[in-house]
Order: structure tokens, then sequence, then C-alpha cells
């Protein structure tokens, strides 16, 4: 295991070593490969989908180490249900940041998407981290889980977090890069917040979300964008139900913010190129969007020089979809 900051797959005897010689990790894999790990300073998230080397690919019996540089001060590994989250902000250390991960559909997940800007320190503390999965293929038989490998519990209704304390020499940045623009045309808002919607106003008229969308052919692969007092946030479609007249979403819409969908993106692997300079600083760590994956069918491609998970839901201080969240930790001064 190397000892300065990198992203890579690894073996799983490598990452067992790493574990014993007991070094802090944050790790992504499948449920199987996880469960081979020893108990130490780690948490990780099931995942079966990655940015590598080589491009993207699916891989069952390799992890995705993200090893703690040697500068931190310390780490905890903790874990948190839906009665104690909110102090997540609480725990983190007054300069650092710390790694999340959320078992995706769970009440954990729901709570902190809906109710994470209003959680005692938020933004003042750097959260970062992602929603783990499945393989596609195993959605509805399999159960997303997380891993706190300070007591060893494999948690499937709890959220598992990394704090790291940095030195005052350094910072911990969080960057997103959205390959999503906004197409322009009607204003659609919502009177609640919520994952699954139908009412809305649509240019300012009453209107039904999955009427609209098949009205006007929108594809479910495209996201609607919302305006969070400049910042662009997906809200990606899960699904449409023509008949109840619903729509699932990945992430929930708020009252007060104006969304628009996106335009639609013909090669994602040259927009993510595109958006990624070459020159950039390798960052520390980062993860990307599985609709990115599938729906730009990224498998053997790459997105600029970046690896990391592919995952079920990015988090840069709150939760995002279909977007790119890189942190980096920089020197101050």
């Amino acid at each position: 295991m190397p000892a300065a900051i990198s992203n890579s797959l690894q073996t799983i005897p490598e990452v067992q070593a790493a574990i014993a010689a007991g070094e802090p990790l944050f790790l992504a894999g499948s449920r199987s490969a996880l469960s081979q790990l020893p108990r130490g300073n780690w948490v990780g998230g099931t995942i079966s989908y990655f940015m590598a080397d080589e491009g993207g690919l699916r891989a069952e019996d390799r992890i995705f180490v993200t090893p703690i540089p040697s500068f931190a001060f310390h780490t905890r590994a903790e874990d948190y249900g839906p009665e104690d989250l909110a102090r997540i902000y609480r725990d983190a250390p007054v300069h650092g940041f710390t790694f999340l991960v959320l078992p995706a559909g769970t009440q954990v997940h729901r709570l902190f998407a809906q109710q994470a800007p209003l959680f005692e320190g938020f933004l003042l503390r750097p959260v970062v981290g992602w929603v783990t999965g499945v393989p596609v293929d195993r959605i509805g038989l399999d159960v997303p889980a997380v891993f706190n490998g300070r007591t060893g519990a494999v948690l499937e209704d709890r959220c598992a977090a990394l704090h790291v304390a940095l030195p005052p020499t350094k910072m911990a940045d969080l960057d997103t890069v959205n390959i999503f623009e906004s197409a322009g045309g009607e204003v659609i808002r919502f009177s609640e917040i919520g994952f699954r919607v139908s009412q809305c106003r649509v240019g300012g008229k009453q209107a039904n979300l999955a009427d609209y969308i098949s009205e006007q052919g929108i594809s479910t692969e495209i996201p609607l964008i919302g305006d969070y007092s400049g910042s662009s946030i997906n809200v990606s479609i899960q699904k449409v139900d023509p008949a109840a007249h619903t729509v699932d979403l990945y992430a929930p819409v708020f009252p007060g913010v104006d969304y628009r969908f996106a335009k639609p993106i013909m090669d994602y692997e040259e927009a993510f190129t595109r958006q990624i300079d070459a020159q950039d600083a390798e960052p520390y760590f980062a993860c990307n969007c599985i609709l990115n994956y599938r729906y730009g069918h990224l498998e053997g491609k790459k997105t600029g020089n970046i690896t990391g998970p592919i995952t079920f839901g990015e988090i840069a201080h709150q939760l995002l979809n279909q977007t790119m969240v890189r942190l980096y930790l920089r020197d101050i001064g």
C-alpha cells in the first residue's frame, strides 16, 4: 500500500494488510469483499462500480481504497442512525473533514437528504462521501450496507462516518463537476419537500409532473436542475408512474426553488473530459454517479484523469445526483 495520497483499486489481501498495519482507510467494495476485512480504523460501503485507471468497470473482488494521509492528526470511525444523525457536523473536527457513506433507500438516507441543510454546522465543516448500492441487476434482491471497521458492524439502516482532523497548514476543499446545464424553458416549482411528487406549478400554472414529462416527451435520463442560491443542483428521476401520476426522484425537491429540466448530453465521456482540466492537481478523493455511468455508457471509458467509486448518490455537504464530487486537501498560505 503506497504511503502517498492515492486512489486505486486494490486486491482484498492488500487491503487486509494495510488494515493490519494500522492504516486508516475509506473503502468502497462489494459486500463480499468488505466482509473479508478485519477490524480497524476504517469505514466503507457497498458498491461494485468504479472509475479505474483502465476506465469504468464492475468488480466484485477488489476494493477501492482511499488511504488517509500521514499528515492527518487523527481519525475516528463512527456510525449514526436517524435518532442521532444531526450530531454528525457537531462531531466533525473543527479543522478537517468527514467521510460519510449512507445506505440507499433507508430512513437515514432520506433524513440526510431532506434535513442536512438544517443541521448545526452544515457547510462549516466539510462532509463528503456517497450513497451505497448493489449491482444494478441485484436491486431489490441484495441490500446496500455500510461497514464500521472499528466495531466490525455491518449496517443496513445506519450510516458510517470517518472523521479526519487536519493540521492547521492544510484545508479540505470540496468541488463538484456537473456536466448538465439548464435547457431554459418554464420554471417548475413544488410546494413540499419530497422524493415522490405529483402536483407542481409549471410556468406559474398548476400541473402534474408525470403528465408534463409525458406530454413534453422528456427523457427520464435528464435531471431537473434546481437553482439553489446560484448553485445548480441536479435532481434525477427514478421512475415515472403514468397510472398513479407520480414521479419518484433520487433526491428530494424543495419549496421555494426554481427547477428546470437539463439539456441532453450526447457524449458523457467528452463532457467530463472537457470540464476536467488535465493539468489540475489529482484530487484526494472523487466519486461519480451510477446514472452517469449507465446513461453515458462509461464502461471502459474515462472521465478525465479521475478515479473513484461509481455511486448511488454523491455527498458534498448535501446529497447530489448525476454529479462528480472531488475533495482536495490544499496547503494554506
